[in-house]
């Protein structure tokens, strides 16, 4: 009795433990496809936009607003990740993926894009119409039909992918009324959110060509052509991320002016110069440590500059 004891409650505790490891499985295979840290920093763009806009809405609203991009970015991922299933397959750091591993057929992942997208138009246009829905769409459709395929024949896939980041400020302005409110004279909101928009694009190039300068081998090996593979020197990757965070200082300035907020002022200076610090010393030492550290500023800048926009910075 005492000697069978051990092996019951070792059968009972591998019957809990094997459930348990399959449901982690199965949430990390859904975070692989889905990656929830970039739709975090696209519904942090929205807000931003929203709130800057003087948004009204109650908050119900602005809930579906926001599951509905959620929606729609996840839906991108998920399409990605189909298209590039090939090339993803060649590279460590995406190697591990459900389509690529097998642990999801393609067929069944096209299924999943398709109904993420429709379910995230149709809680957007029920929560604030049809203008920032078609943002929604046009950057869904820039990112997967245009931006995916670009990476194998261009470097210049990094441009149109940072148009692609930058939309997500178009719909937190459509949401809030934007064009309704500038017709109306209120051009302080605009001017916000068109700076909040540049700022978005200037700061993707030094944060892109952190990664790719990280991964050029890894890029190289599948054939996209990012541009530290078609200039492995990083000259041309470096001066792109210096002239970017350089041009952001002045942009992101503006975004104090309509609040005319001396600590928003303050907090886009300091984010913005931090920033183009670090693309200075990655353009200097052109080497994986500075790219690193590239990456990781280009993140806290971000927050940083979002944060004290939200909280300092809405238009008088």
């Amino acid at each position: 009795m005492s000697s069978a004891a051990p092996l019951v409650a070792a059968a009972d505790t591998s019957a809990l433990v094997a459930p348990a490891a399959e449901a982690g499985s199965v949430l990390a295979d859904v975070s692989r496809l889905v990656r929830p840290r970039i739709a975090l920093m696209v519904l942090a763009t929205v807000v931003s936009a929203y709130w800057l806009t003087g948004g009204a809405r109650d908050g119900v609203h602005l809930l579906g607003l926001l599951a509905g991009t959620a929606l729609v970015a996840a839906s991108s991922s998920i399409a990605n990740q189909v298209l590039e299933r090939d090339t993803d397959r060649l590279m460590p750091r995406t190697a591990r993926r459900p389509i690529v591993a097998g642990r999801l057929a393609v067929g069944s992942a096209w299924l999943a894009a398709a109904t993420t997208l429709a379910a995230g138009v149709v809680a957007m246009t029920l929560a604030a119409g049809w203008p920032p829905t078609a943002a929604a769409v046009a950057t869904w459709l820039l990112y997967v039909v245009v931006y995916t395929p670009l990476k194998k024949h261009s470097p210049l896939n990094t441009a149109v992918g940072a148009v692609a980041g930058a939309l997500p400020v178009a719909i937190g302005w459509l949401a809030a009324d934007g064009p309704a409110r500038l017709a109306g004279g209120d051009a302080a909101s605009a001017l916000t959110a068109s700076a909040l928009g540049t700022v978005l694009y200037l700061w993707q190039f030094p944060h892109f060509m952190a990664i790719a300068w990280l991964y050029r081998r890894q890029y190289a090996a599948a054939g996209l052509r990012m541009l530290t593979v078609d200039d492995p020197s990083g000259l041309r990757a470096a001066g792109q991320s210096l002239a970017a965070a350089l041009a952001m200082i002045p942009v992101s300035l503006v975004l104090a002016v309509p609040s005319a907020s001396i600590r928003l002022f303050l907090a886009a200076a300091v984010a913005s110069v931090i920033y183009a610090g670090a693309a200075v010393r990655f353009a200097v030492r052109r080497d994986d440590a500075s790219a690193r550290t590239l990456l990781f500023v280009s993140l806290g800048s971000l927050l940083a500059l979002l944060t004290a926009a939200v909280v300092f910075g809405q238009p008088r």
